[in-house]
């Protein structure tokens, strides 16, 4: 599970991003002051961190600026409000990695927290098995039993946030949100038909699956 650190003073917003951190699968750390956020940062050594610009006290810049003289690599978005000025120049004179302008929706905060992710993951080939299927997550490719199998990529994309959240029982308008990008959409059966066919290419026997299980009255849960 990845943790998110969040520093932002505003209560009402740090914990409407911790409670959204935590339904998407991330393990989200609060703090409330810059000064507090960077003693978390150095000794969590979070997946990424979230920190508003303009804060009483130590600000976002400076949490940002000494976070890199750490020589931390972390991954830092840096949420700002309207007037602010945030240019490409400034991020880098803060060591920041993107910016978010209030007010946000949280599928854009989810979004630009994932791509981040995804960029500042390590190249080397990462790859997921579970009984006769290979993922190779670096390159895209998916194997059954050494064949390499077709995938559109919505059933690719609902494959890998499987494999992120292994275990887990996940609602069919969280697999939405997550996979498709929607926050609501009108028709839940869209999930159930792309499970159906991952069943049908991955699992070893798709009559009884072993792996995309359906939680009734919840969604689907994933076991490797």
């Amino acid at each position: 599970m990845l943790t998110v650190l969040v520093i932002d003073d505003d209560d009402g917003l740090r914990d409407t991003i911790g409670l959204m951190l935590e339904t998407e699968g991330f393990r989200p750390v609060l703090a409330d002051n810059g000064k507090s956020g960077l003693q978390q940062a150095l000794s969590l050594r979070p997946d990424l961190v979230l920190v508003d610009l303009r804060m009483p006290g130590l600000s976002g810049i400076e949490v940002c600026k000494q976070i890199r003289a750490a020589g931390m690599k972390t991954p830092l978005i840096v949420l700002s409000a309207v007037g602010d000025e945030m240019d490409k120049v400034l991020l880098l004179e803060i060591g920041a990695d993107d910016y978010v302008v209030k007010p946000f929706g949280t599928r854009e905060l989810l979004a630009r927290i994932r791509a981040l992710l995804r960029r500042s993951s390590p190249e080397e080939t990462k790859s997921v098995s579970f009984s006769d299927v290979e993922v190779d997550l670096t390159r895209r490719v998916v194997r059954k039993k050494g064949e390499e199998l077709k995938l559109t990529r919505a059933e690719y994309n609902l494959l890998t946030y499987f494999l992120q959240n292994p275990d887990r029982a996940l609602t069919r308008d969280m697999i939405l949100n997550s996979v498709w990008g929607y926050e609501s959409f009108p028709n839940t059966r869209t999930v159930d038909a792309h499970v159906v066919r991952l069943r049908q290419k991955l699992e070893p026997d798709q009559g009884t699956p072993h792996h995309f299980l359906t939680v009734h009255g919840v969604g689907y849960r994933f076991l490797p």
